[in-house]
């Protein structure tokens, strides 16, 4: 029987977390093969990570208290 979930901060925040982990990469990545630059490359992942991951946050926490879409479970 399918029961209703609700996610902690905690996971959302795990969540945030290693999404910017992979981001943080490809960010990296992305960057040095455009300029060849290290130092611009890391400059870039760390000021665009820092303000992504907060939006990134709060638009989970957003979500989680709209209730649109989501199915009441009945109860057996």
């Amino acid at each position: 029987m399918p029961v209703e979930r609700t996610e902690t901060s905690k996971r959302s925040i795990v969540k945030a977390i290693t999404y910017r982990g992979v981001i943080l990469c490809l960010d990296f990545l992305a960057i040095y093969l455009f300029t060849g630059k290290v130092d611009v490359a890391l400059g870039f992942m760390v000021v665009s990570n820092v303000y992504t991951t907060v939006g990134y946050f709060v638009h989970e926490r957003v979500w989680a208290r709209v209730r649109w879409g989501v199915v009441p479970v009945k109860a057996a």
